[in-house]
Parts: structure tokens; C-alpha cells; sequence
């Protein structure tokens, strides 16, 4: 026995050391580690794996999506942490903190998005790639879409679209305007995008378009009745179309082939066809949901504030050409000053972007917190634009806010760290103008063409993308039929 035990002493005297070894280096790891977690904002964790999850969906499905981070705010400040989606997040309500991640795109952070999103725009599109490539891309897009550009290239495009679709709308029948700035956004899109203004392929883009947009934040199972299955087959089919006319452009020539952003993408940059089909797509998606959940929203909110329809549609009367000519000028555009008071208050509480994804590049320190390589991080642009403490009446439709001189520095949108309704930095929406000139000649002819009433109640929803929950049903008059009758 004592040999035994001899015998056994020193594998003994080694795995013990090894033991202690393994403790005392697990605790110093530990104690790193919590000293890392411990400079995070202050939050919680939540359910296990879920983490915060169903509260931030549950909000965000909401007419509402600050709320959840407004309780938190509460609770631990205006930048807190939580988890989300099984990772830890860096959630922030402080407009410094917004700006401060917006401008270092590409250096401390980089934009995050689901792999369903990822797959669905493309890894060449210019919301998703990183680095130099996503400054080339976001180069071209923005001088695509220089003023200069919109008063040459899209002003009477627009109104041409405009008008041939509210032509579609039956006097006294109802509808859902959802529907129809939905189709008149796409309209727009394929229109300016890619030259085509074909009734029969606009429908038909229309509806591969609602089904790629519905799989943009679906789950990602590529089986049929899945919705994501179905938007990468209606991805595959835009690609397709957009191919054909990229060859259509090709074979028409110099001469021809400025027609539309994809004709002037051939003639003036060098980018593979596969680049600029992702390309195009990706202005598809931004310009659509932009353009078409504004249109509507401005229009419910109008609804519920007859003094502010009133005022627009004075307003409209008076800037139409004194030649009673339907196209307005660029001159009666830039009248519109009261118009775009009314589309900065529809982005401000109904903007689409409510939310960022970027994720930490690298260890972040801010102010006393330290947010980890690989941390989610999430500007909620929403809960700033719905700051009772920066907005008075923060929940209220008052577009005569923006005609106050205090609020004229908090509204410059391409730069105002409380008003950031297009984003910011090297990722700033290069069609913030083309969307606002859409949406003011959109009010123009739909206030002065028709009046409505609406027949049932609505609200808002932002979850899987921002949508009126009923459609916004209304029955449309058209206006030059009511004053015949009145004058009658």
C-alpha cells in the first residue's frame, strides 16, 4: 500500500497543480470578463437565450416603438444595455450618442442585418457592403440623385406617374390607400429606375416587389410557404428583369441609354451586371418603403388634423401655375413651404428608419462605458424624434412646430443629431430629396384632385416594416364633381 500510495503522489502533486492552475486562471478570465461586462451600460439580461426580445418585438409591432426603450430609459439611462436575439445590445435614446455612431460608420462600427435582409438585397448592394465599396456606391447613388438631377430628370416624370395612377381611382368607391401609394411608389421606382412605364410590368413588378419586401426580416427558411422561400424567388425574378433591360439598354445604344438611373448607371460607371442589379434593387426597396409609407402616413395624419388639411390644401391651390397647366415647376415645388412642415412632422413620428443595427468593430469606449468587439449597438432614431424633452406635444401631429425659429436648427435633417429621419453619415439616404419632392407633388394632386372620408378606424404598426393595420380605408370624392354639385 505505501508503494502504491508512493507511486501515486506525484500524478497526484501534478493534477492538483493543474487543478489550481485551471481555478485561479478561470477566476482572473472571470474577473476580466466581468470588469468587461461591468463597463457596459447599465441594463439587464432578461429571459434566458430570449433575453429582451419579445418586450422589444411587442413594442416595435406597436403604434408606439419607443416604448420599451423609454421604460428602460427609466430605469438606466438613455443609453442602456439588454440582450437581444440571443447577443448582447448597446441600445441608445441620446442623440449625441446617435451621431456619434452614424459618423464613424466604416471606422468603430459597421452595419448589421439579418441574414434573410442580407441574402435578400444582395451582397453588392449599398445598405449591406462595408468598407470602400459601400463609399463608391453611396458616391454614385447621391450623384444619381443631385438636385439638379431631380429638376431635369424626375420633375415631370413624377407627375406623369402620379397623375396616371390617381386616374385608376373610381370616383365614390372604396379603397385602401395603402394599396395605391404602394403601387404608385413602385410605379415611381420602376419608372425612374429603370425607364419602364409599362402598366402590365409595373403590376407585375408590384407584386414581386410586396413579396420580397415581406420576406426582408422573415426567418430564413428557403422551404416553399415560408416567406422567405417566396421573396428569394421574387428576388430571382426582379434580377431577372433587371438583366434583360440592362441588355435591352446595351443594344439601344449611347443614344438611348440615359433613360432612367440604370441607363445613365451604364453610361457613366463601370460596374459588373451583377453590381448594378443589386444596385438597383437595393434603391428599389429604400425608395419604396420611403416614399410609399410616407405618402399614406401623411395623409392619415392630415386626416386627423383638418386645421393642417385646410392650410395644405390652401396652400396647393395657390402654388398650381397661373397657366392652369397641370405640371407644377420647380419654382412652385420650393413654394411649398407649409407642404414640408407636413412631410417633417409625418417623418417624425411615422419614419421608417425607427431603428439602426451596427455592430462594434472593435472595444468602443464612450464617455465611462466600454461596448465589446462584436456588440450590437442600436441608435432608436424614434425614441429622439418622440422625446417629450425635445418635442412639445411629442405624440401630437403639429406641423406648425417647424415653423418655429427654435426648431430651425433641430430640423436640419442632414445634420441635426435630434432629427435624423434619413440616417446619417456615410450611410445618409442618398434619396432623401428625391423622396421629399416625390411625396409634395404626390399631396399636390391627391388634396387638390379628391376629398375622403374615412370609414374605419386605424393605427399604426412598424413590425416586419411600417403599415397602417386596416389599409386606411377610405371613400374618395372627386373634388371638381362636389363643387359642380355645389354650384348646382
Amino acid at each position: 500500500m505505501r508503494e502504491i500510495y508512493s507511486d501515486a503522489w506525484p500524478l497526484f502533486m501534478i493534477t492538483t497543480a493543474l487543478a489550481v492552475i485551471f481555478l485561479l486562471a478561470n477566476l482572473v478570465l472571470t474577473k476580466k470578463a466581468r470588469k468587461r461586462v461591468c463597463k457596459l451600460p447599465p441594463g439587464r439580461r432578461g429571459w434566458p437565450l430570449l433575453g429582451d426580445s419579445i418586450s422589444w418585438y411587442n413594442a416595435v409591432a406597436s403604434s408606439h416603438p419607443p416604448l420599451y426603450v423609454e421604460e428602460q430609459v427609466k430605469r438606466f439611462g438613455k443609453i442602456f444595455s439588454c440582450s437581444l436575439f440571443g447577443k448582447w445590445a448597446v441600445v441608445s435614446a441620446d442623440p449625441s450618442f446617435n451621431r456619434f455612431v452614424m459618423l464613424n460608420e466604416g471606422k468603430l462600427f459597421q452595419s448589421s442585418y439579418p441574414k434573410s435582409f442580407r441574402d435578400l438585397v444582395g451582397k453588392n448592394g449599398v445598405i449591406t457592403v462595408q468598407g470602400e465599396q459601400q463609399r463608391n456606391l453611396h458616391a454614385i447613388a447621391s450623384n444619381m440623385m443631385r438636385l439638379d438631377k431631380l429638376k431635369s430628370h424626375f420633375l415631370e416624370d413624377i407627375q406623369k406617374v402620379v397623375l396616371q395612377t390617381l386616374s385608376h381611382i373610381q370616383d365614390n368607391r372604396i379603397i385602401l390607400l395603402q394599396d395605391v401609394c404602394r403601387k404608385l411608389a413602385i410605379n415611381l421606382m420602376v419608372n425612374q429606375l429603370l425607364g419602364v412605364s409599362s402598366e402590365a410590368q409595373i403590376n407585375e413588378m408590384a407584386q414581386l416587389f410586396s413579396d420580397f419586401v415581406d420576406g426582408c426580416l422573415s426567418v430564413p427558411i428557403n422551404l416553399p410557404g415560408f416567406a422567405y422561400h417566396t421573396a428569394m424567388k421574387a428576388r430571382e425574378k426582379i434580377i431577372s428583369k433587371i438583366f434583360i433591360t440592362i441588355e435591352k439598354r446595351k443594344q439601344e445604344g449611347a443614344s438611348e441609354v440615359g433613360n432612367g438611373v440604370l441607363g445613365r448607371l451604364l453610361m457613366e460607371e463601370n460596374l459588373a451586371d451583377d453590381a448594378v442589379a443589386d444596385f438597383i434593387i437595393n434603391l428599389l426597396f429604400a425608395g419604396n418603403e420611403t416614399t410609399a409609407k410616407t405618402m399614406l402616413f401623411a395623409v392619415y395624419f392630415l386626416t386627423q388634423c383638418p386645421r393642417a388639411l385646410t392650410q395644405l390644401r390652401d396652400e396647393q391651390n395657390s402654388v398650381r401655375p397661373n397657366s392652369g397647366e397641370e405640371m407644377l415647376t420647380w419654382q412652385d415645388y420650393k413654394a411649398m413651404s407649409f407642404t414640408q412642415c407636413v412631410i417633417d412632422e409625418t417623418l417624425r413620428l411615422g419614419g421608417i428608419a425607427i431603428w439602426l443595427m451596427r455592430e462594434a468593430k472593435q472595444d468602443i469606449t464612450y464617455q465611462d462605458f466600454v461596448i465589446p468587439k462584436g456588440c450590437f449597438v442600436v441608435p432608436f432614431l424614434s425614441a429622439v424624434h418622440l422625446d417629450e424633452n425635445l418635442y412639445k406635444g411629442a405624440l401630437s401631429f403639429d406641423p406648425w412646430r417647424w415653423m418655429d425659429p427654435k426648431n430651425e436648427e433641430k430640423r436640419n435633417w442632414r445634420s441635426s443629431p435630434f432629427y435624423s429621419p434619413f440616417g446619417g453619415g456615410a450611410r445618409f439616404c442618398p434619396g432623401a430629396e428625391l423622396a421629399r419632392l416625390q411625396i409634395a407633388l404626390f399631396l399636390h394632386h391627391f388634396v387638390n384632385s379628391y376629398r375622403w372620408i374615412q370609414l374605419k378606424q386605424d393605427r399604426m404598426s412598424f413590425f416586419p416594416s411600417a403599415r397602417l393595420v386596416n389599409g386606411f380605408q377610405i371613400r374618395p370624392i372627386k373634388r371638381h364633381k362636389s363643387k359642380q354639385k355645389q354650384k348646382g
